[in-house]
């Protein structure tokens, strides 16, 4: 009986220390990676805010592509031409910020999802998709935003 505890508890012991070399908890670059995307994240919505388009649109990757459930723009033209109309007024038709960001292991690739508000009610989310594509340069490569409760109405 002793040496089965035995057995048992090496075993345990080495799934403990197999799960600390494969997984785990996230490693300080991926952290990093993450605070980055998710302050770009906040420039971009801040561009919105500040009704600075040029902000924005130095955000898009030269191929973005954002859609809906009503439209698909390809490249940082067509999404800058879609955008443009928004930037209209003195005030934002809408903001938005990050509740959430994730960064591949190899830090190159990053999703930020978070709602979508208009006067101070939750309409939508969002989910991007950034890619480094300099040394501490995220761009946008995909957006995609839906209303709230999106999958009731199918």
């Amino acid at each position: 009986m002793a040496c089965i505890r035995k057995i048992a508890c090496l075993i345990t012991a080495l799934s403990m220390l197999s799960a600390c070399a494969t997984g785990g908890t996230p490693h300080g670059d991926s952290l990093v990676g993450a605070e980055e995307v998710r302050g770009t994240e906040l420039k971009f919505a801040k561009a919105m805010a500040d009704r600075d388009f040029n902000a924005f649109v130095s955000h898009l990757s030269v191929d973005a592509v954002f859609f809906d459930d009503r439209a698909i723009q390809h490249g940082a033209a067509e999404v800058s031409a879609a955008w443009k109309p928004l930037f209209n007024g003195s005030k934002a038709p809408f903001s938005w910020a990050p509740d959430h960001v994730e960064v591949l292991a190899s830090g190159d690739l990053a999703l930020s999802t978070g709602p979508v508000i208009v006067n101070d009610k939750v309409v939508g989310r969002f989910n991007s998709i950034w890619r480094l594509e300099a040394p501490h340069t995220w761009r946008i490569v995909f957006d995609k935003g839906e209303p709230v409760c999106a999958d009731a109405k199918k």
